[in-house]
């Protein structure tokens, strides 16, 4: 089960604050309650850690440990029964000055059954299993290559990362007749083919055996990408992982980024290619149509409060107390909101135009 951007967004924001607060002693609170466990039989477990914890030597950690548990606790009674997903809380003293007392608790339902317990008092709060939720685990092999150049990379999520390169050493065509020509052809073929080789072996160190790839696709100008697909020795298994073969203008990074915008029909279900397709629509508009989309804070929440926004466009870069705002609007008008990563070209684009967008529904006087 893969998550959408908004919980992503929903645990990023959440793991982001967390990781702020810092405990002196071991006496932050974090709890995970697994799918369909009993939450009175955790709140009694907490009951018997609040009895153990008036043994802790130090006043003052004993104090902080025996608050966060009894935040926790009344906490955990206000919920009637353990979410479908379970659930993650956690509690502790937040205050900044030792011998303040601000005790705060959370609390999330991920958007995954959770299979663990967890109870934990230590100086930071225990958030790896979050963090495991929001780790994009698949990724699609991207190879770009002609006779000259050669580039491996992987798509993570909506994140181009470039492996490795290699260059070839392909002689240039010459202006030579006869046997020379000749000649001259049969070692630029035996050099691609050695490249092809490399690229093959490169590959293979870098895709052979994951079990997270989900398929390779392969880019690149002329003949050279499908005598490469043939010729190349591309180990069996890799060979049937490769799922398009796209025919590109460019090689290196610009041809990475082609390859990715030419793949939309075989990557259609990924998170990049929806963020990407919507933000494209948005951008045709700003250059074709003005007055069918909005760009900017204020224009944005005046458009949004007339119910004429269609699609809400949310730079992630935001705060959350922004997103929530406009969130919060958008629902009164059935406004499909989007939050919009910075790891697409686009997404960046939008960020640098002020972090709010919209396509409209209609026309709006500003």
């Amino acid at each position: 089960m893969s998550l959408d951007e908004h919980e992503r967004y929903r645990i990023r924001h959440l793991l982001k604050e967390l990781e702020t607060y810092k405990g002196r002693h071991t006496e932050l609170v974090s709890v995970y309650i697994p799918a369909g466990y009993e939450m009175s039989k955790i709140i009694n477990h907490l009951l018997q850690e609040q009895g153990t914890a008036t043994n802790i030597k130090s006043a003052t950690t004993r104090k902080n440990v025996i608050d966060a548990l009894e935040k926790m606790i009344q906490h955990l009674k206000t919920i009637d029964r353990t979410p479908k997903n379970g659930l993650a809380a956690f509690s502790g003293n937040v205050a900044e000055r030792e011998g303040v007392s601000d005790v705060n608790v959370w609390s999330i339902e991920p958007p995954i059954p959770l299979n663990i317990r967890i109870y934990r008092c230590d100086k930071n709060f225990i958030t790896e299993p979050l963090e495991d939720m929001c780790e994009v685990k698949e990724i699609y092999g991207l190879v770009v290559i002609d006779k000259r150049d050669g580039d491996v990379a992987m798509l993570k999520g909506k994140t181009i990362i470039p492996l490795t390169k290699a260059q070839s050493g392909v002689p240039g065509k010459h202006k030579t007749g006869g046997q020379s020509a000749q000649r001259m052809e049969r070692l630029r073929d035996e050099a691609a083919k050695e490249f092809y080789k490399k690229i093959a072996n490169m590959m293979k160190d870098q895709f052979l055996g994951n079990p997270n790839l989900k398929g390779i696709i392969v880019g690149g100008p002329g003949q050279s990408k499908i005598d490469f697909i043939d010729q190349g020795q591309i180990t069996n298994e890799l060979k049937q992982k490769i799922i398009a073969v796209k025919d590109l203008s460019y090689t290196g990074e610009f041809g990475l980024q082609e390859l990715l915008e030419k793949s939309d029909d075989v990557l259609a279900n990924e998170g990049v290619m929806a963020e990407k397709k919507i933000m494209q629509k948005f951008f045709e508009n700003l250059a074709t149509n003005q007055k069918q989309v909005s760009y900017g804070k204020s224009y944005v929440m005046k458009a949004l409060e007339m119910g004429a926004v269609d699609v809400l466009l949310l730079s992630e870069s935001l705060d959350d107390a922004t997103i929530d705002e406009f969130e919060k609007i958008a629902v009164l008008y059935g406004t499909n909101v989007q939050i919009i990563s910075v790891e697409t070209r686009e997404g960046v684009q939008l960020r640098d135009l002020g972090k709010v967008a919209a396509i409209l529904r209609y026309a709006v006087e500003e």
